[in-house]
């Protein structure tokens, strides 16, 4: 398997290369922005750790470029860690946000788990939902609304699958964790609402009570038809 690790701090970048080496991974390193964007769009990755404050282009505007392609798994490594950065971040379609200093240790298993296959597309065959205008492919691990694919990252396929799987049922954030994400997730309960606010906003719901993907405040969230 091969990482983009785009960095600009060339300390970080080697020991982060070197704990990746050391279990088998392939390295590829970018010190920019714009340097990321042309070897991710001229290669191949399985997934890319992302610095915020780049030269050239911030990891934010590179996180979007990429996501417009492709959904490769991508985790955020910053020194910007508020909750705000972190929410920014998410938005943009960033799979998991770690901030520095980091623990070397931690990292890799945070990337093992975005690279860890998942038997949740196993367990639930594709769905047809919202009176057939939703198609939820889990060969294809695709979502396509009126036969046009709509472009999510892995996680958001992964709870989108979830939720509507059992349309009658109202999730909490821990358990759509649980059943999406595994329970080696180690992210933030709260950037459940994120992935689900990235949904809505992709999916175009309609405006209805609050679209498919409705509320239960205080305590989570349910697929409606």
């Amino acid at each position: 398997m091969k990482i983009l690790i785009v960095e600009d701090e060339i300390s970080i970048s080697e020991v982060v290369a070197a704990y990746l080496e050391r279990e088998n991974y392939e390295t590829v390193c970018a010190t920019d922005g714009e340097q990321a964007l042309n070897l991710f769009f001229h290669d191949s990755f399985n997934l890319v750790i992302l610095d915020l404050m780049l030269p050239k282009l911030n990891g934010i505007e590179v996180c979007k470029h990429i996501r417009q392609k492709s959904d490769v798994p991508i985790i955020m490594l910053t020194a910007k860690n508020s909750e705000s950065d972190v929410v920014a971040g998410l938005d943009a379609g960033a799979n998991d946000y770690v901030a520095k200093p980091f623990s070397p240790r931690v990292l890799m298993a945070r990337i093992r788990a975005q690279l860890r296959p998942t038997d949740s597309r196993k367990k639930v065959p594709s769905i047809t939902c919202a009176n057939g205008r939703i198609e939820i492919d889990t060969e294809r691990v695709e979502i396509r609304k009126d036969g046009n694919v709509i472009p999510v990252t892995k996680s958001e396929f992964l709870i989108f699958l979830t939720l509507a799987s059992k349309p009658i049922r109202t999730w909490s954030r821990e358990e759509i964790i649980s059943n999406a994400l595994g329970e080696n997730y180690d992210g933030f309960d709260r950037t459940i609402d994120t992935y689900i606010k990235n949904l809505r906003k992709k999916l175009a719901e309609p405006e209805h009570e609050n679209g498919w993907i409705k509320t239960v405040y205080g305590f989570g969230y349910r697929f409606d038809e």
